[in-house]
């Protein structure tokens, strides 16, 4: 695909700690320009929060918000006083609309973001015997790469419905929890990829012509595939493939649209990491492979993040004291104090040279650093402190 050109999405490139240009999130919720933000990185990085967070931040700010969070703990929900979400947008209570804007939040349900699909595709009858047919239930509910490829479904349906009724003007996505970050980006062109593909067509085969079509071939591979996988589960693919065949290219022209959405100008991606090795060579190989694809890269943002403690004393100067302490006095409260110390510092200087390399391999991308909180986020309160920390906005 050829390259799309990008608007700059941050400030300016003041250098930080870690010699990573600042991530200035203010200026890309206020940009009218940002449409959608797409939260991505490796699972248990902090996205849904992340994703909660900065939707608040902007509804707050006045953009017309929607959050759609795709974590199956639900603590999206949890922390924004909703009892359950569904595919259904739900208004947040408790949102300060004092600069006119508002926020609603939804949870993406798979298996019913794929009906929707073939509802609007296929004839009443047709639909219903999808519906109904084992295989599809199968797919739609527990395929591998159909919880991506479904995000990414719902996020053009909320799209188009946007731009439609002007319902919203910013989008905040929290992707999949995938084990790895790149099978968001890779997972939906595989399901339309076997949806279109030459093993589907080979069942489609029988359906589509009379039986003198069916060569000594033919008959060979749909016997072998009797005796592996039975009779009635070959007769519900079938079945299924022969209802599902009007639907097969409109799955590869959905996918190219999803992408070119994701390409767009208006779309934001912001990759999360913990500040630990693996989910920060997680977020360089997203880094590279967003820019491979010509998709506009916001910047890192680095999660729970170890505070510096207190004071001018070094990690060597503090354990010295700590051992001289306990050589005098055994089990001395201020040895051991002395010795946390240490071990937080040298926690610091760790987590810092790893944000160091990673800015050196990616000097222009912009980083926001988000210290660790004491405790969970269960409310808004806790959403607000995660968006000040994110902006910038207070001390850590």
């Amino acid at each position: 695909m050829a390259p799309t050109q990008h608007r700059a999405r941050y400030g300016p490139l003041a250098s930080t700690a870690a010699k990573a240009p600042d991530l200035d999130i203010d200026e890309l919720l206020d940009d009218p320009g940002t449409g959608i933000v797409v939260c991505c990185g490796s699972g248990g990085v902090g996205k849904t929060t992340t994703s909660a967070a900065l939707a608040l931040r902007a509804a707050e700010r006045g953009r017309r918000v929607v959050v759609l969070t795709i974590d199956p703990a639900r603590r999206l929900a949890q922390s924004m006083g909703i009892e359950q979400l569904d595919n259904t947008p739900r208004p947040v209570v408790g949102v300060d609309g004092t600069a006119g804007g508002a926020l609603d939040a939804m949870m993406l349900d798979m298996k019913r973001t794929f009906d929707e699909v073939v509802e609007s595709q296929a004839s009443p009858e047709k639909a219903r015997q999808i519906l109904e047919n084992p295989f599809y239930i199968a797919l739609s509910s527990s395929f591998a790469g159909t919880q991506e490829y479904m995000a990414m479904e719902k996020l053009g349906q909320i799209h188009r419905d946007a731009q439609r009724d002007r319902t919203y003007d910013l989008i905040v996505v929290d992707t999949p929890p995938s084990r790895s970050a790149l099978d968001f980006l890779d997972a939906p062109e595989r399901l339309s990829s076997f949806l279109d593909g030459r093993f589907i067509r080979l069942l489609l085969a029988p359906a589509r012509g009379p039986a003198k079509m069916m060569t000594a071939g033919l008959s060979m591979i749909t016997n072998t595939l009797t005796k592996i996988i039975g009779a009635q589960v070959l007769r519900d693919m079938q079945t299924f493939v022969a209802a599902f065949d009007t639907l097969f290219g409109g799955f590869r022209q959905r996918a190219q649209k999803t992408f070119e959405l994701l390409q767009a100008d208006g779309t934001a991606f912001l990759v999360v990491a913990a500040p630990e090795p693996d989910a920060l060579r997680e977020a360089a190989y997203f880094v590279e492979r967003l820019g491979e694809d010509h998709m506009p890269l916001a910047g890192l943002v680095v999660n729970r993040a170890s505070p510096a403690p207190r004071g001018d004393l070094s990690a060597d100067e503090a354990m010295a004291a700590s051992e001289r302490l306990w050589r005098e006095h055994p089990g001395s409260l201020a040895g051991g104090l002395l010795r946390l110390h240490a071990d937080r510092t040298r926690m610091v200087v760790r987590e810092e040279s790893l944000r160091d390399r990673f800015a050196t391999a990616h000097p222009t991308v912009p980083t926001a650093v988000v210290p660790a909180l004491a405790g969970d986020v269960h409310d808004l309160d806790g959403l607000r402190r995660v968006g000040d920390l994110l902006a910038g906005d207070v001390p850590a």
